[in-house]
């Protein structure tokens, strides 16, 4: 091992939209709220929005199968998506080991489905001489491309100062050649697939 005392992160401190959603829900229903909505019901509008009225009416627009709205992706559902990979080095998730970050995470989600967005994941590595730093950043870029839309570009990468061959790895991550090759790989895939299954 490369690094016997890396820094753990608890799993309950880590940022995740599904255990915010579950306090908000929690809290609503103990202090008299009717529910998830009843905090979020937006100001100033004539009337309720959330009528039985206004529903049926919203249910009539939707129902022509209208596939043009896109449900938007922010970083907090991308850092949902890769924190619980595990390391392959420790028993522990990349979110506990402070790999993926909230803050390192940029998403340029464009509304047009016809066009491209962006996601960018900087990976901090536990150590600057890291052996498996290419290997957790295609971990990333796997799950991701599993689970986003292709419109989705994404860019993988070492953050800068991290690692002692940041720039090497970083080419090495967003070579579409390099990383079709990896995924190749069946030693590598394996190594892969075991990282993936703690995914959520």
């Amino acid at each position: 091992m490369d690094n016997e005392n890396p820094t753990i992160l608890n799993a309950s401190d880590l940022p995740s939209r599904r255990r915010q959603q579950k306090r908000i829900l929690s809290s609503n229903t103990s202090n008299g709220g009717t529910g998830l909505l009843s905090s979020v019901a937006p100001v100033g509008y004539a009337s309720d929005p959330f009528t039985i009225q206004d529903l049926q009416s919203s249910e009539d627009d939707d129902s022509d199968g209208d596939d043009s709205i896109v449900d938007r992706i922010d970083a907090q559902e991308i850092y949902d998506l890769i924190s619980s990979i595990s390391d392959p080095e420790h028993p522990l998730s990349l979110g506990e080991l402070a790999v993926v970050n909230l803050p390192h995470i940029k998403v340029i989600d464009n509304p047009d489905r016809n066009a491209m967005s962006h996601v960018l994941v900087e990976i901090t590595p536990t150590i600057t001489h890291c052996s498996l730093a290419t290997v957790i950043g295609l971990g990333i870029r796997v799950r991701l491309e599993q689970a986003l839309h292709p419109r989705f570009r994404l860019d993988v990468r070492i953050r800068e100062g991290t690692h002692s061959t940041g720039d090497q790895v970083n080419r090495q991550l967003n070579d579409k050649e390099r990383v079709a090759a990896a995924c190749e790989n069946e030693s590598l895939m394996a190594v892969l697939r075991k990282m993936l299954e703690t995914c959520k």
